[in-house]
């Protein structure tokens, strides 16, 4: 897992309740999945800009799970707006995986 971040406290503190939003088709948290690339904290807006991608651009799942990490980092930071930005640059690989989460996926 390798999230780049303007507020490493500030994004330890997002990705701590980040770990229990799962992609419900694989079963895995969408941090060990490395689907999260990106936190950034606008102190003076209030703003929490993230930038995630999903494992397949046709992911029937997408929605629920981008809704599910909006939601999270609205609930970790309820006085910020918080704006979550889907890409597939780079796209998804197995290799993003953490090492927790091959261990769980068994590889």
């Amino acid at each position: 897992m390798n999230v780049i971040s303007n507020d490493s406290i500030k994004c330890s503190q997002a990705l701590s309740d980040l770990y229990n939003v799962y992609d419900p088709e694989i079963g895995l948290n969408v941090v060990d999945l490395g689907l999260i690339y990106q936190i950034d904290f606008d102190e003076e807006a209030k703003r929490i800009d993230a930038e995630m991608t999903l494992t397949t651009q046709f992911c029937p799942m997408g929605e629920s799970i981008t809704g599910n990490v909006t939601k999270s980092l609205t609930n970790n930071f309820p006085e910020w707006e918080v704006h979550v930005n889907l890409t597939f640059e780079p796209p998804w690989d197995y290799s993003k995986i953490s090492p927790e989460g091959q261990e769980f996926l068994g590889r």
